[in-house]
């Protein structure tokens, strides 16, 4: 499969690029950026082609990973599978459900795989844990912190200065990861029962799933660094169960979700974590997000 980059921000330098120049069964054909100097310099350092125009990439590619703020990638992943291209996307999958909607429909139409890369779900450890504990099931009640210091301490992070994390908080930019534990485990949300700001960013969210248990997320990129950190933990008819942590950097896990995209490109069978996937967890977002701002949050 030849697969080209688009975007050139610290994601793509550090994960995207890194995992599909190394990738033996991928052939890493090129990288397009809104900063051109960025492209070929990113390009030069991993032995491809740096590309002026986007659509020329599509045009040269079987598939495509996005590292994009989420507006710019659901334009292009549009525009990507209209070319036929299979889509390799990041969280969240688009900042409205409407745009998100527009990603699906044009990957259904055009016959292309997608995956959307949520991190924790492409890790060994916790992938068999997800997958263990959706076999289980009896689950009574769940929650899930997923708490980041981005503004909290650690503003020498090059995810600091991302303009759309400072708009839309950690609700958009952990509560995807969060919900991607969840979801499998307990089952789709029927609907956002209570939403609440803390302090900075951090919000407080209650979901009822479909499986009749409920789950409560706690969310911020605001916390002292100290206080940082994630726990996830499901409790129920065989006792409580806790995610255990992912040791592998995520340059590995997202050679993982390359090659799930791969599969379902070959398969034609649907990755538990396409692109349809992204709505449903946008959807949910946009729920809570709603109720933030109807209560003043």
């Amino acid at each position: 499969m030849r697969i080209g980059l688009l975007g050139t921000g610290p994601w793509a330098q550090m994960v995207h690029a890194p995992a599909l120049g190394g990738h033996d069964g991928l052939e890493f054909a090129g990288v397009w950026g809104r900063r051109p100097a960025a492209a070929e310099e990113l390009a030069e350092r991993h032995g491809t082609r740096a590309y002026a125009d986007a659509d020329a990439l599509l045009a040269d590619v079987d598939a495509v990973a996005v590292a994009l703020p989420p507006d710019v990638q659901a334009e292009l992943a549009v525009r990507a599978a209209r070319a036929g291209c299979h889509l390799l996307l990041d969280k969240p999958l688009a900042p409205t459900v409407e745009q998100a909607r527009a990603v699906v429909g044009a990957a259904e139409r055009a016959q292309v795989a997608s995956v959307v890369f949520f991190t924790t779900r492409f890790q060994s450890a916790p992938q068999a844990w997800i997958a263990e504990q959706a076999e289980r099931g009896g689950w009574f009640t769940g929650r899930a912190q997923w708490l980041g210091a981005l503004f909290g301490g650690a503003e020498d992070s090059p995810f600091a200065a991302s303009p759309w994390r400072r708009e839309k908080g950690a609700l958009w930019d952990v509560g995807p990861h969060a919900l991607s534990v969840l979801l499998p485990v307990l089952g789709d949300v029927r609907r956002v029962t209570a939403a609440a700001p803390g302090p900075g960013d951090t919000v407080h969210v209650v979901l009822d799933h479909a499986g009749g248990a409920s789950s409560t997320l706690t969310l911020s990129l605001s916390a002292p660094p100290a206080a940082a950190g994630t726990a996830v933990e499901v409790r129920g008819t065989a006792g409580a169960a806790v995610l255990p942590e992912g040791t592998e950097e995520a340059v590995v896990a997202f050679a993982r979700a390359a090659d799930a995209l791969t599969e379902a490109a070959r398969t034609g069978r649907p990755h538990p974590c396409d692109a349809a996937f992204g709505l449903r967890v946008t959807e949910i977002l946009a729920e809570a997000g709603d109720l933030l701002d109807r209560d003043g949050g």
